[in-house]
């Protein structure tokens, strides 16, 4: 939609589709206080001072929860962790099929890798692998995963904020555009 046609919709409907961007609850309301915006370059703006300086561990990892695992591309079963065809992510299921698109082509060696990899890195950070996956193959994608997991939880925390920040850069160009 256009910046206009985003200008028009009701708080409620326009505050959901800048969760479909970040899902931090925090940062969308900070960012509803700006709304409507002047400009695409205003929203982009407010959307990284709001990131950076409001925004806290908690808004963080309330982000990376609405995502889904890096190779974890289908449904699941039941019970099973949560891939981008599951319901949890149907809003921003288009968005992260494309946004992982590298692994679609990745052989079963490297999927079984990145599964072991995202498991491992988890279990030591408690929360899930963010990367912005945009025009990386999987096997740079798990490049990146073993080199971080060697990282201590604060400095692989910013790390990861830093990623989802550009993940919801890219989205905020994906919802906005002429």
């Amino acid at each position: 939609m256009t910046l206009k046609e985003f200008n028009i919709l009701n708080n409620e409907a326009a505050k959901a589709e800048i969760l479909k961007c970040c899902g931090s609850q925090k940062w969308a309301s900070l960012m509803m206080e700006y709304f409507p915006f002047n400009s695409e370059e205003e929203l982009q703006s407010k959307a990284s001072v709001i990131w950076f300086e409001e925004c806290k561990e908690e808004d963080w990892l309330e982000a990376f929860q609405h995502h889904p695992k890096i190779g974890d591309l289908s449904p699941v079963p039941s019970g099973g962790d949560l891939g981008v065809g599951s319901e949890k992510f149907a809003s921003t299921k288009e968005w992260a099929g494309a946004e992982q698109a590298g692994v679609q082509k990745a052989n079963e060696e490297v999927i079984q890798a990145l599964a072991k990899g995202n498991k491992e890195y988890e279990d030591k950070f408690g929360f899930i692998f963010i990367v912005c996956a945009t025009g990386k193959s999987a096997e740079e994608m798990l490049e990146i995963l073993n080199n971080r997991t060697n990282n201590s939880y604060e400095s692989e925390l910013k790390v990861a904020m830093k990623e989802q920040h550009k993940i919801t850069e890219i989205r905020l160009k994906k919802l906005i555009h002429d």
